[in-house]
């Protein structure tokens, strides 16, 4: 039996043609999971604040989660879990349904027609043609953009760095905080283990920072460890599409558009060049089986008032842990399925334990930089605006927009249009327009 497991699952996932095994798979996808963990708290109670359930929203999510990235991982044979972006769910809740005072049926349509975008501009072939438009330097500052984008969430959740509104800058919060100090120590962990090559280092990490935090009043053990799933009729087919049809809701369908569109791109891009599954040009093979299933997923989604699935940064967690396979995406949609019954066991790791990784994680995506042509000025200029408006503007898709449209102006300007097709000239239009409907949300 145990035999015939391994080989439908080496038949299945190709294994050893990719350098890996069960084992290291698995520990990759409980990373994965570890890592992810903190959006059963957050999204919820961002959801909520729009006057959503709260307990339907979160059993919707985690279904949605199990069901797309299981999906990613049986499809495309890739690391990658999907997830509700995290942008995608503050536009929704705060901008449309709080300030903007849209109804939550409206915000749901302009959702599902944000889907049925990405399912045609996939479909059509255009995502695959859009890839290929972006200039190889671009791809890779995504990989070390997203690898700094990374550190800072990683930062940012060990409250190790804050915003500062009279430096107007981020700087040092307060380093006394335990949180800190457990993020320190959880660093100071993988480091060693790291140094020592041991295996499983990320997810050992994750355990024993969560331990060391339970004395020093950080891991707090919930009262109850098992709970019972919330229904989610409240929110099921919850959407009006003939009112997202109004012009006046365009901006925020390119909102939602664009920078989940060029987010997944990245986190595609740039984890997958941490797996080493990059071709010499830079790209994905198989890139549009992970459009393909992520676009599904943003339609799918909205039917269940659950914001824009993407392919989720977090995934480069498990990479670092060893994981290249579907395999390993399937560990963490089983994970997240099973957190259903055991949810305040799964809130019980604390942002500090997790922060470690992330850190690490971004680090290391940085090595992709010494491929980039610092002798010509139109390559690496682009490339840094892609790295710093990532960083700076906390969106991957703001640093790729900007950086195709300097790009774009760079190459004219420099009279070298033999570089350039009429592509690039119109998807360059289409993403000033964007800025412009981002201009137009304030």
């Amino acid at each position: 039996m145990y035999n015939q497991i391994m080989k439908k699952l080496e038949c299945q996932f190709k294994l050893k043609e990719n350098g890996t095994n069960v084992s290291t798979e698995i520990i990759a996808g409980i990373t994965t999971f570890a890592t992810m963990a903190y959006i059963l708290a957050v999204i919820p109670r961002m959801m909520g604040e729009a006057g959503l359930p709260v307990g339907q929203i979160l059993t919707a999510m985690v279904v949605m989660v199990f069901v797309t990235t299981t999906v990613m991982g049986l499809y495309t044979n890739m690391p990658f879990a999907l997830a509700p972006g995290l942008g995608s769910v503050a536009i929704f809740s705060i901008t449309l349904v709080q300030l903007q005072k849209v109804s939550i049926e409206v915000a749901c349509g302009v959702i599902f027609l944000s889907g049925l975008l990405f399912v045609l501009v996939t479909v059509l072939g255009i995502r695959d043609f859009i890839t290929k438009l972006i200039p190889r330097g671009i791809k890779i500052s995504i990989s070390a953009g997203v690898g700094l984008f990374i550190c800072v969430l990683g930062m940012r959740n060990a409250n190790l760095i804050a915003a500062n509104a009279k430096k107007t800058a981020l700087s040092f919060a307060d380093l006394t905080q335990p949180v800190v100090i457990l993020a320190v120590i959880g660093f100071v962990i993988l480091l060693i283990l790291e140094a020592r090559k041991v295996r499983g280092s990320a997810l050992i990490t994750i355990l024993l920072t969560t331990l060391i935090g339970i004395p020093i009043g950080v891991t707090k053990i919930p009262a109850v460890f098992f709970s019972l799933p919330s229904g989610f009729g409240d929110v099921f087919l919850r959407f009006d599409i003939l009112g997202a049809l109004d012009i006046k809701y365009l901006p925020f369908l390119f909102a939602f558009f664009l920078p989940d569109f060029f987010s997944s791109l990245g986190t595609a891009l740039g984890v997958g060049s941490k797996a080493g599954l990059l071709d010499k040009n830079g790209d994905l093979p198989g890139l549009n089986r992970v459009f393909t299933v992520d676009s599904i997923a943003a339609t799918l989604g909205s039917l269940f008032t659950i914001p824009v699935l993407i392919t989720y940064l977090e995934s480069g967690a498990g990479v670092e842990a060893g994981g290249k396979t579907g395999l390993t995406a399937i560990t963490t949609a089983i994970a997240f399925l099973l957190v259903l019954f055991i949810t305040p066991v799964a809130l019980m790791i604390p942002a500090a334990a997790t922060a470690p990784i992330l850190v690490y994680v971004g680090m290391s995506m940085l090595s992709g930089m010494r491929n980039l042509d610092y002798t010509d000025i139109t390559e690496y200029i682009p490339a840094f605006i892609c790295i710093a408006l990532t960083v700076f503007t906390f969106n991957i898709g703001n640093g790729i927009a900007a950086a195709f449209i300097a790009y774009v102006i760079m190459k004219s300007a420099a009279g070298r249009l033999k570089e350039l097709v009429l592509g690039h000239y119109l998807l360059a239009l289409v993403l000033a327009y964007y800025f412009y409907s981002l201009a137009s949300l304030k």
